[in-house]
């Protein structure tokens, strides 16, 4: 916003005062249902926490609270304004006018914003190591839980933050952790030792996580679906999944009637799966007993990061798969079949024979990607399964197979050669769309080849 130079008018603040006040109002009526809250946290031996008795009193509290902290909330709004705002807006020929305008269309997305610092605000001085104000933290919770309606938005991320600091019983943006590096990233060196800071939970905190949690789960279906992305964000934090309860959460939320649920869930399966391998291997059960073609799709797409955590455990679910009658299943549970190389390599050679003649084109087709890996371990082609496909009929198969045999042609003679023996002794006329290829690109090696294979010539030798 280059440095203040478009700050928030005062129209522009009141309307999304207004707008502000509004939702919050909508927030803690629908909060007004959830009674009692939980206990704070951390409390101050010297002044012991008053629990709240009246709901409509809280309420009034809270929104009195509001309407005082005028200061604050202008300084909030300066900041989303800056986040906001394009910095080229103040390009324009009446900056001012185009700016106001364009907050005042986007003040639905202003007040949430707002409303979540604010509750930042609360949270963080209740939950003041040193001098936790007991006052804020009902006020706090009870705004948190009201705002919390929807999948999407500052919901999401923000009131994942907030649930993670209740947990803790730290202030927001106060803790911290520093992730394990892999060898994924480039400065990771595997020698060195590199001291390691996790997080600790709070019995008090997660009791109070768990209150929240809880109310989302016994919610309508918009709150449930936020459960599920806090879940799929927790699992990152394997200190709080057993704390929380995750695996018991989400085994309960697979039988939900709402299928976002679910597929939501397949999702977080394989992260589920390397925290608490027992539940995991539950919850995958149950999902794929749902007959959703959704759910099974989203369990499809994840089936190589199954064979990869579970290995010989995830073969049952992909021969399930191979059953469907859904191509979008079929397609992505063919295209995970190279993965049970790495559990039998005979297995893996076997199940491609078998899918070589699988009656879906789709199968068919997938399984190309795989021959570079089953040429490689079975250079003989025993099975016979490049010249099932290659004599298949299909024109894009055919294409596809047409560039792997040019390529193997030009890398292992002798392997290539066995293979397209096998399709000449079978069909010899097939083979001219390869050597219509082959001859454009080296002419002087289909005279080779057709010697080779029409009078016994010699095998001509690799150009490599």
């Amino acid at each position: 916003m280059g440095g203040g130079i478009l700050k928030p008018q005062q129209h522009v603040s009141e309307v999304v005062r207004e707008k502000a006040r509004s939702n919050l109002i909508i927030a803690l009526e629908s909060s007004k249902n959830y009674w009692p809250l939980p206990s704070p946290p951390l409390i101050d031996p010297d002044f012991p926490p008053i629990h709240p008795t009246n709901v409509d009193n809280l309420l009034e509290k809270t929104l009195d609270i509001f309407d005082a902290e005028l200061l604050i909330f202008e300084r909030h709004l300066e900041s989303i304004v800056e986040i906001m705002v394009p910095y080229k807006m103040s390009l324009t020929q009446k900056p001012f006018e185009e700016y106001e305008k364009w907050l005042i269309n986007r003040k639905e997305e202003v007040s949430e914003r707002i409303l979540f610092a604010i509750c930042t605000d609360w949270f963080s001085r209740s939950l003041d190591e040193f001098a936790p104000d007991t006052e804020r933290w009902w006020i706090a919770i009870f705004m948190l839980n009201g705002l919390c309606q929807k999948p999407h938005g500052q919901a999401v991320h923000q009131g994942y933050h907030l649930l993670e600091s209740i947990a803790l019983a730290s202030r927001p943006g106060a803790w911290h952790s520093t992730k394990e590096s892999g060898p994924h990233e480039m400065s990771w060196d595997p020698n060195a030792k590199v001291p390691r800071f996790g997080i600790v939970v709070h019995e008090r905190g997660v009791e109070s996580a768990l209150w929240l949690m809880d109310r989302l789960e016994n919610s309508e279906k918009n709150r449930r679906l936020l459960l599920i992305e806090w879940i799929a964000l927790l699992l990152e934090r394997q200190e709080l999944v057993v704390p929380l309860e995750i695996g018991k959460k989400m085994l309960r939320a697979v039988d939900d009637d709402f299928v976002e649920i679910p597929i939501r869930l397949t999702i977080c399966l394989p992260r589920l799966l390397e925290a608490d391998l027992e539940i995991g291997l539950k919850l995958l059960e149950k999902l794929s007993n749902r007959e959703e073609i959704s759910v099974q799709r989203g369990l499809a797409d994840v089936l190589t990061r199954l064979f990869r955590r579970i290995e010989w455990k995830a073969l049952p679910y992909l021969e399930k798969m191979l059953l469907s009658t859904d191509k979008t299943v079929l397609a992505a549970a063919s295209s995970t079949v190279g993965d049970i190389r790495f559990l039998d390599e005979d297995l893996f050679g076997d199940k491609l024979s078998e899918l070589s003649r699988h009656p879906e084109i789709i199968v068919r087709r997938n399984l190309v990607a795989h021959l570079r890996n089953y040429i490689t371990i079975f250079p003989n082609d025993e099975r016979g399964i490049f010249s099932t496909l290659w004599l298949d009929g299909d024109e894009v198969l055919g294409i596809r197979l047409r560039e792997l045999l040019l390529r193997l042609e030009e890398v292992n003679t002798e392997c290539f050669a066995l293979v397209i023996k096998r399709i000449y002794s079978k069909n010899s006329s097939s083979l001219q769309p390869l050597w219509d290829v082959l001859d454009v690109r080296r002419g002087e090696r289909t005279i080779l080849w057709k010697k080779y294979l029409d009078e016994g010539g010699k095998l001509p030798e690799s150009n490599y």
